[in-house]
């Protein structure tokens, strides 16, 4: 049997295996892998975690997260029209599907032997795990772990088996998109969150130093610290009279930027998460990631304000469908929606009654003990990779081939990311050089 084809029922002495392919953009994706991965492991499986970007050639994955990451801190609006555009779509497009192509084998000498189950939670492993499986090259059950509450075209990929969802709003979507095996499980986040105590909100005040008395907004931009999180703050401050708790994660020239404008309560990246929700009364967010799951599991209410581009304004559009966290657009709106959720509990903390769990359901599909929806037969040519003129096979030399597919999708991606290096050039915030900022955010100013 070829190193790259898998048998679908290792031997019965072999310890059951569960590959994750997940990617670090931002924490959202990594976190739901290490949820999983830990549950699984109590539930008695090998877990192999890969870092999806890892497996591009060469230096590409790094080169897409600080494309992405410049897109979003210096070009949100040019983000949001290829969000928009791309969530159109029913395939990914050109550029994007020759860089998945050049992640197919590097994918396939990632996963042993003895895996049962091949778990994503990042959008592009979806895509090429779909692909080998139409392809038959992958011959264990892939399963897609939705970590958005809205469901952007790239999450659904023909060939995946399973479409795992938090809510029948994302499910719903998925569905709409086609998606295959589309099941709603309860999501997974860290035991540690859970509702806390009259007790316990005080004794979590005084640990972090915070008033002991008085409404607190815990204002997060995850873990990048992106979006307009100054105007937030000041807003919940001035406007709602609400005092904000602000968490910048790793960017820490954001942190000094708030402590200098005199806000007393403002942290970078923070390991007691659990700790510092249960001190305060209501969650601001902006993106719809991880950080607004374990606020539901807190019992911690969500709002959802001045979104970043792209899946943060749809995972905000699909919370308030769902009924979890509203999406206030005016600062007016702050004062009334902060008052009316203090106190409520979140209604999120319904999503993991509900149920099994995604760990659970993964750990079914890889017994077999759960129905996997039979998957087409295996083809060679109709595939997101092969359809395209571009990348047809030729009788080119394989190598040469390869050559000339990275050397495209590094070309775009240098591209791409070219306009967030010239304005930093100029200048380390974008106030700094006015004309270059409205050009990027496609201000015609």
């Amino acid at each position: 049997m070829p190193r790259s084809v898998m048998p679908v029922s290792p031997p019965a002495t072999a310890r059951r295996r569960i590959v994750i392919l997940s990617a670090a953009v931002g924490a959202g994706h990594d976190g739901a892998a290490e949820q999983l991965a830990e549950r699984l492991h109590r539930d008695g499986f090998m877990v192999d975690r890969c870092d999806f970007l890892d497996l591009l050639p060469g230096r590409l994955g790094t080169a897409v997260v600080g494309t992405y990451h410049r897109l979003l801190v210096w070009a949100p609006g040019g983000y949001q029209r290829m969000y928009a555009a791309t969530e159109r779509g029913s395939r990914p497009g050109l550029f994007v599907a020759i860089l998945l192509r050049t992640a197919r084998r590097p994918v396939l000498r990632a996963i042993p032997r003895d895996t049962a189950a091949v778990v994503s939670t990042y959008p592009g492993a979806s895509q090429v795990l779909g692909a080998l499986r139409r392809r038959g090259e992958l011959a264990v059950p892939a399963v897609t772990y939705l970590t958005d509450f809205s469901v952007h075209a790239l999450w659904v990929a023909p060939g995946i088996d399973v479409h795992l969802a938090a809510h029948q709003v994302p499910a719903r979507q998925a569905a709409a998109r086609d998606a295959a095996g589309v099941r709603v499980c309860a999501p997974v986040v860290g035991k540690e969150f859970g509702p806390a105590t009259a007790a316990e909100r005080r004794a979590a005040r005084a640990v972090f130093g915070l008033p002991a008395d008085g409404p607190l907004a815990l204002l997060v931009a995850g873990s990048w610290g992106v979006g307009a999180v100054e105007r937030a703050a000041a807003e919940l401050r001035d406007v709602a009279a609400v005092e904000p708790v602000v968490v910048c994660g790793r960017n820490e020239r954001l942190a000094g930027r708030l402590r200098a404008q005199g806000f007393a309560h403002v942290h970078g990246w923070v390991d007691d998460m659990p700790g510092l929700m249960r001190a305060c009364d209501v969650l601001v967010q902006n993106a719809g990631g991880l950080t607004s799951l374990e606020a539901f599991a807190a019992g911690l209410p969500v709002l959802s304000y001045r979104c970043i581009p792209g899946h943060g304004q749809t995972n905000a559009a699909a919370l308030a469908e769902a009924g979890l966290a509203p999406w206030i657009k005016e600062p007016r709106d702050l004062a009334p929606a902060f008052r009316a959720a203090v106190g409520t509990g979140g209604a999120g903390r319904a999503l993991f009654h509900d149920g099994v769990c995604a760990a659970a359901a993964v750990a079914e599909i890889a017994r077999g003990t759960a129905p996997v929806p039979v998957a087409a037969p295996p083809v060679r040519l109709p595939s997101p990779y092969d359809a395209r003129p571009a990348i047809r096979p030729s009788s080119r030399p394989a190598a040469l081939r390869g050559v000339r597919a990275l050397a495209m999708a590094a070309a775009v991606t240098v591209l791409l990311g070219i306009a967030a290096p010239l304005a930093e050039a100029y200048g380390d915030s974008p106030g700094r050089f006015p004309a270059l900022t409205h050009l990027l955010e496609g201000d015609p100013r």
